[in-house]
Parts: C-alpha cells; structure tokens; sequence
C-alpha cells in the first residue's frame, strides 16, 4: 500500500474509532438519565411541593432535555428541598455504602477521561458521592456527571468533523496527483505519437528520395531533387523540436506545480502525524500526575499477557491506594489533595525501571508493573516505595501533614486474565488495609 493510502485508511480507523468512542458515551448519558429517573421515581410522596419538583425533572429528562434546562431543575429542586426542610424536616433516604447505585456512580465517575473535565472535577464528585445523604443530593451528582459526559460526546463529535474535513482534503490531494498523473500519461502518449509521425514523414522522404535518385538522369536535376528533399526533412525536424519544446515547458510547469503540492501535503502530514501522536499520548496520561491513567494501563496490561504465554520472565502487579485520603481532601482542599497526588505520584515513577510501567487508575489509585522481578523482591520494592512516601512532608495551613500509602501484590500467571491478576492485587490491598494501613502485603 503506497504512503497515501496508508494515510487514508489511518484516518478511516480514527473516524471509526471516535464514533465507536462517541456511541459508548451516549449510552453512558442514557444510563445516567435512566438513573436520574429512578431517583425520581423513588422521591415520590414525601412531600407534595417536592413531588412537582420531581416529576418537572423527570419529564425533562424522559424528553432528552439539554443539560441547561436539567440544571435549573435541579437548582430549583434543590431550592425546594431546602425549604421544605425548613418548615418540616424531609425524611432522608439513607444509601448505604455497598448499594449498586452508589457503586455504579462512583464507578462511572472514576471511568471518565481526563478530557472530560473530570481532572478536577471528578474526585470532588466522588468525594460529595460517600456524603450524599438523600435522592436530590444523588441526582445532582449524577446531572453534574452526565453534564460531562455531555460534554465530551460533544468534543468526540467536534473530532470527528474535523477528521473527516481532514480526510477530504487528502482525497482531494489524492486527486490532484492522478490528474498529473493523467496528464503526464497523456503527454507522454502524444509524445510517442508524435515521434511516431516524425519517424514516418522522414523516411518516407528518404524512400521518395531513393526513388527519385534512381530514376534521374542528370546530375543538375539530381541535385535539385536531393535539395527539395533536404529542405523537406529540415522543416519537419524543425518543426518537431519546436513542438518538442513547448511539450518540455509544459511538463516542467507540471512537474514543478506538483513537487510543490507534494511539499506541502508532506509538511501538512508531518504536521498531522504529530497533533495525531500527541493526541494520542495525552489520551493515555493522566493530566494531573503526569503519568499513565487507565486507558495506557489496560492497554499495558493486555500487551504484558499476550507476551507472557510461554516466558519465563516474571511479572508482578503493584495495586497502590492511599490511605485517608478523603479526610485530606475534606479537611484541607482538593488543591492539597491534588499535590499530594503528584508527589505520591512522583516516588512511584522514581521507583520503576527500563520495562516497568506506573498509572493512575482511578481518584486515589494508583497501579505499578515491575518486570523480570519475582514476588519476593516486588515485595521489597514495594516496602521501599512505601517508607519513601511516608518520608514526604506536607503542611497545610500550618499543620504537619502525615501522607502513608497501603499496597497489595500479585505475580503474574501463566494464561492469567487481566482481571485474574487484578483481583489478587485488590485482595492483597484489602489485607494490607484492614492490617492497619501503611502495609504491603503480597497475595
């Protein structure tokens, strides 16, 4: 395939790649507005001013309303529940902590892209998720989520337009090159027969010539035919180059325009490829740690077992979570949290060699692949990451900040799943957590 139509199908795959991302999230909004109607749904009859507020939501969710129009209902449910509480105190519905909606939100919440918004966005959701104490506080959440899912759907949309104006650009260059092409076959076809004609006019004078040579008599009508002649294949001749130079000139123009065109589609490509690379790298870096997020490490984890049917070389899994870490995003800030991520983030990048990988997987998660290290040494390892994070030193407004990690490993198996290994790793840190935290415990 020439390096053209290598692009093309490159930006066929990338089309096809955003509308298959873009079909993922309006089924994820469709979840979040199914959710919105649930919570809807089981307000009802508490109180009869709340109950219009409810079905006024309800409503404008069923009819897909914009996330505008959602917001003010919300604003405005929140508003009523607020002084409705105030002559008489709603009662609560209480969401325990293992509830499937609750886990379901979370889940959602922590799975959203960092082009979505949710950088900063997210943990302050997540964190408002474990106080939410009743169905208006739960669906405000889930509105604010779907506004950004919205939001990037609208993005996938906005890429998808433009890799497609990208793409008929390139057809259109594409089209260009056969058109010179074309033309050049063309040239190249008149030139030929022309040479042809040229070939045949001379000698069939050279022929007549020939003839009329062997049939004089006289030497001064000899020479007056050898002249004739003469003067004959000349004008032809001239008349052949004349032509010959006006078909020069013009397949130089050709040419020239060309080399031209092809500059600069191949500055504009070069340009391409490498929005393309980055885009395609910030996709996989979590934007506020600087290091891989979940999509890189899903993708690293696949690339890790299909290279490990028949090797030898051991692969272990590090699952980090720090410990407390909603108490310091409740006590000192999302800006406080956000800092101790980096430099928590920070020590596990500075712990992983040439083949190894680290990502932050969701708010406070964080992932590490050590390879050709056994259990055993992963374990020390892991015990040095651990004493490295609890040396950090943090203060925030004036108070000494103690920051501790827990970790759980697990190695990599022969024929293991991604999820397999996984849940090993999220045993162990189960184990290391209820063992009384700052721990590392292998599976």
């Amino acid at each position: 395939m020439s390096e053209s139509g290598e692009w093309k199908q490159k930006y066929r795959d990338s089309l096809i790649e955003m509308e298959a991302e873009e079909k993922r999230w309006r089924h994820l909004e469709q979840v979040l507005r199914r959710l919105v109607g649930r919570l809807c749904a089981a307000g009802m009859g508490v109180n009869p001013q709340l109950d219009d507020e409810l079905m006024a939501l309800a409503a404008a969710n069923r009819r897909n309303a914009d996330p505008d129009e959602l917001s003010r209902l919300a604003e405005s449910l929140t508003t009523t529940v607020v002084a409705v509480d105030a002559v008489s105190p709603v009662p609560t519905i209480s969401f325990p902590a293992d509830t499937h909606t609750r886990l379901a939100i979370k889940s959602l919440l922590e799975r959203l892209p960092a082009g979505a918004g949710v950088s900063s966005i997210g943990p302050a959701l997540i964190a408002e998720l474990a106080t939410a104490k009743n169905d208006a506080a739960l669906a405000s959440i889930i509105k604010r989520a779907g506004d950004l899912v919205h939001e990037h759907c609208e993005r996938l949309a906005r890429e998808r337009l433009q890799s497609a104006a990208v793409l008929g650009e390139v057809t259109q260059r594409l089209g260009e090159m056969a058109g010179y092409l074309s033309e050049t076959n063309h040239a190249n076809r008149s030139h030929f027969e022309d040479t042809q004609s040229y070939n045949d006019t001379v000698l069939s004078q050279v022929r007549a010539l020939t003839d009329e040579v062997g049939s004089a008599s006289e030497l001064s009508a000899l020479q007056a035919l050898v002249s004739a002649r003469l003067e004959r294949v000349a004008e032809h001749i001239g008349s052949f180059r004349a032509r010959e130079a006006v078909r020069l000139l013009e397949i130089n123009g050709r040419a020239e325009r060309m080399r031209s065109r092809i500059a600069e589609l191949e500055r504009e490509t070069g340009e391409l490829h490498s929005k393309l690379d980055s885009e395609k790298q910030s996709a996989r870096v979590d934007p506020l740690t600087g290091i891989g997020n979940r999509k890189s490490f899903e993708e690293r984890i696949s690339e890790q077992i299909a290279k490990q049917s028949g090797s030898e070389l051991a692969v272990v899994m590090l699952l980090w979570d720090l410990d407390n870490f909603k108490l310091i995003n409740d006590s000192y800030g999302h800006r406080a949290g956000d800092r101790v991520l980096q430099s928590v983030a920070g020590c596990f990048l500075a712990a992983v060699r040439g083949d190894d990988f680290v990502a932050r997987i969701g708010g406070e998660e964080f992932v590490m692949l050590l390879t050709g290290t056994k259990i055993t040494q992963a374990l020390l390892i892991a015990n040095e990451v651990r004493t490295a994070v609890e040396a950090l030193r943090f203060h925030f407004r004036g108070t000494p900040v103690r920051v501790t990690v827990s970790c759980g490993l697990a190695e990599l198996k022969e024929h293991d799943a991604a999820g397999a290994v996984f849940d090993r790793a999220d045993s162990a840190l189960y184990r290391a957590k209820q063992g009384g935290k700052n721990l590392c415990v292998a599976a």
